[in-house]
């Protein structure tokens, strides 16, 4: 072995995990939220979690060396970011994400078993999951769909149309945010039969049950029985194969009025299949959970939304 050579590139991916995984166990412990008041030390913050301060203090350490929390004298404070998106209760509170977070990173830590046996080691099948397992993951999943509809609804003005349909929709959150947004928008979420009645609740609580509606249907199948003149499809292609996905993406065109638009949200590699770095790691999670599905390429797009139609 060349003596010059260093396993400089292992040992800095090794190494690099440690910081997602402090952010996780902080995120389960919820200890950003009693940090919105102020500093506290690690006894205290001990106290106001119920745990014991000489187990807690390590993840303190941990969480300021992962740019989440500032220390001095051995009192913590939140960064401005953590206490944005971190602290229950904030509009843009993310803290609930760990349970997705956990799953997708269990799916990842089996992809070899599962490119070895050829089968996903953690295999989400929605059709059959059961509703507590949907509930969590949902949960999960509803920060981040919230922030898609304002996004949606700021940068490509949604108030320009008057029907949404929130493809494969889970929550509901695209379609709130964007009925949040746009006073005069109503929405639809389209959803598995077994998992549509879940988004209810997350509607309800919203305010909005008498905007946005709930439609049990599978675009793979069927096309959905609403016209609409806006689509949204947040984290859909990815988990179908590619024979699925066409026939989704030609299903939801045909419930498209004519000059309708559709959103797609989600990982897309470029051509080169080398970025970016997000999509490109997240085919690692889709090989554990999904039979098919995978980060497709803007060309692999591109291809089959000719095929339905789409300009």
């Amino acid at each position: 072995m060349d003596p010059e050579i260093r396993p400089t590139t292992i040992t800095r991916n090794a190494t690099s995990i440690y910081k997602p995984l402090a952010m996780l166990a902080g995120m389960q412990l919820d200890v950003f939220t009693p940090l919105a008041n102020g500093p506290m030390s690690a006894v205290a913050l001990a106290k106001a979690i119920d745990v014991r301060p000489e187990k807690l203090r390590p993840l303190l350490y941990a969480l300021v060396h992962a740019e989440l929390l500032t220390v001095e004298n051995d009192n913590f404070v939140n960064t401005a970011e953590a206490d944005a998106f971190l602290v229950r209760g904030r509009p843009a509170y993310m803290g609930g994400a760990h349970e997705l977070y956990s799953e997708m990173w269990q799916a990842a830590l089996v992809a070899g078993k599962t490119i070895r046996t050829g089968t996903p080691q953690a295999r989400h099948d929605y059709a059959s999951m059961p509703a507590a397992d949907l509930a969590g993951l949902f949960r999960g999943l509803h920060p981040g769909a919230l922030a898609t509809g304002r996004f949606l609804a700021k940068e490509f003005r949604l108030e320009r149309f008057e029907h949404l349909m929130d493809v494969g929709g889970g929550s509901g959150g695209a379609a709130i945010a964007a009925c949040q947004a746009c006073a005069n928008l109503r929405a639809t979420v389209v959803e598995l039969p077994n998992t549509a009645t879940i988004a209810r609740s997350f509607i309800d609580d919203a305010n909005l049950a008498s905007r946005v509606k709930i439609m049990a249907c599978d675009v793979i199948r069927e096309v959905p029985k609403d016209a609409c003149d806006a689509a949204v499809m947040r984290n859909v292609v990815q988990v179908l194969a590619p024979d699925e996905a066409r026939r989704a993406l030609k299903h939801v065109g045909t419930a498209m009025r004519e000059n309708g638009e559709l959103f797609i949200v989600g990982s897309v590699l470029d051509d080169n299949r080398l970025q970016p770095d997000t999509a490109l790691g997240l085919n690692l999670v889709y090989l554990g959970m999904y039979e098919n599905g995978q980060s497709y390429t803007e060309a692999e797009h591109r291809a089959w939304l000719a095929e339905a139609g789409f300009s």
